[in-house]
């Protein structure tokens, strides 16, 4: 009667170490934790491609000052020397009867010359498109980065699981090595057969299995979410279970209104860099003044009769204009009307995908919180048939095996549970990605 009396307080005594991993499970996350909203950050600013921002600016800043150079006056050097086979002859004699001098048949030029653009109306509006072009350009790479965070979210919430997961079974390892003391007592007794401890040893040494299969597919995860991010993360590292659910309530509560993603961004800068475009094929085809100048020193100068080298200059305005260029303004414009219309089917397909997409989430964030609901119930009730089939365990009048089917049934609602809070919290990453807001 002391044995079994001291055999129930031994059962009663492991109850409450049945559950410290459950327990670890649902606590709070150490202040030290790692964050998703963190690691998406971090895997976006370690990506290569977002020094292109700043490469693109530094790219436009020079272009920008080739077009400032273009108001500048541009100077040139030219120097040639000639034969011509005939000249110019005056068909006539002078008064005396001689003949008029003919300009010399090798000509020689040497001159310095000057262009100032006094009016360009294509300079702004190219200067314009440029500045376009550039936030075009940065808004492409901000969306290539973009997906970099569901990636993130990917590697995450796949360590998340098998953490959570894991924190199960090693609640549950605990809970059958608390009962397998309790059996090698009851067998050294004489009140159990050597069976009962051999089942509880077998289904410890199945658990530690797929407690090493846990850790390496953990292990894995964070390989990758180290990679992406660019720190180190090991398996010691704590994962926090983003609590998302006021974000989602926000965002669903103004879902029609949401145009966060980069890629809208892009569209929009799209469409201004057609817009200016168009202007500066406009700008084109106004009128153009230059004033210009030229120095020089050649035979002849100026005077095409003379026959000795000379100094001379000229300067003056001039006017280039190109009222008609043969329908190809015209073209250019319809040419771009067509790539507007590109740019909007672009945007509606892109809208649609983001729809579905988020009805998707949707479906599944309801979907895993009605689960969640009927997992609490489930867990409750398998706990309570635990209960009574460890008080029968002890007393013997049920078997090992039964205790650890019924135990079994207790950690894999566990598990159940723990599942669905890790896919709900991935649902309502994925759901807030995929309208283009930020993970806190």
């Amino acid at each position: 009667m002391m044995r079994r009396r001291r055999t129930i307080s031994l059962a009663m005594a492991a109850v409450p170490l049945a559950w410290p991993g459950a327990a670890r499970a649902q606590q709070p996350a150490a202040p030290d934790s790692l964050r998703l909203g963190t690691l998406q950050a971090e895997a976006v600013r370690r990506d290569p491609r977002g020094r292109q921002v700043g490469l693109l600016a530094s790219q436009s800043a020079l272009r920008l000052q080739s077009l400032d150079a273009e108001r500048l006056p541009t100077f040139g050097v030219n120097a040639q020397g000639q034969y011509q086979s005939d000249v110019v002859a005056i068909p006539f004699r002078l008064p005396d009867g001689a003949s008029p001098p003919l300009p010399p048949h090798d000509n020689y030029d040497a001159h310095l010359a000057a262009r100032q653009r006094l009016y360009d109306p294509a300079l702004g509006p190219r200067r314009e498109l440029e500045r376009a072009q550039l936030a075009e350009s940065q808004a492409r790479v901000r969306s290539s980065l973009f997906a970099l965070r569901q990636s993130v979210n990917d590697a995450y919430f796949t360590a998340l699981l098998l953490q959570a997961q894991r924190a199960e079974l090693e609640a549950g390892v605990t809970d059958l090595e608390a009962q397998l003391r309790v059996a090698d007592e009851r067998m050294q007794g004489g009140a159990a057969l050597p069976s009962e401890t051999a089942t509880l040893e077998a289904e410890l040494l199945r658990r530690r299995q797929s407690l090493d299969e846990l850790a390496a597919s953990r292990d894995a995860a964070l390989v990758v979410l180290g990679d992406l991010t660019g720190r180190s993360v090991t398996s010691a590292d704590a994962l926090a279970l983003p609590d998302l659910a006021a974000d989602v309530a926000r965002a669903r509560a103004s879902l029609g209104d949401v145009r966060a993603r980069p890629e809208y961004e892009q569209f929009a800068r799209g469409r201004e860099v057609l817009a200016r475009q168009e202007a500066s094929l406009g700008a084109q085809d106004r009128p153009r003044v230059s004033a210009f100048g030229r120095a020089g020193y050649g035979r002849p100068g100026l005077n095409p009769l003379a026959r000795e080298f000379d100094e001379y200059w000229l300067a003056g305005v001039q006017v280039e204009w190109s009222p008609w260029n043969w329908g190809t303004t015209r073209r250019d414009r319809e040419a771009l009307e067509i790539q507007q219309q590109i740019v909007a089917t672009d945007e509606a397909a892109f809208s649609e995908t983001i729809r579905r997409g988020v009805v998707r989430d949707l479906a599944t964030m309801d979907r895993l919180a009605r689960s969640l609901a009927a997992d609490d119930s489930i867990v409750a009730l398998r706990e309570r048939i635990l209960r009574e089939t460890r008080l029968r365990f002890t007393e013997g009048v049920v078997t090992s095996a039964e205790f650890v089917d019924r135990e079994t049934d207790v950690r894999t609602a566990r598990v159940a549970r723990a599942t669905h809070r890790v896919e709900l919290a991935q649902a309502r990453a994925r759901f807030l990605t995929t309208v283009g807001l930020e993970v806190r």
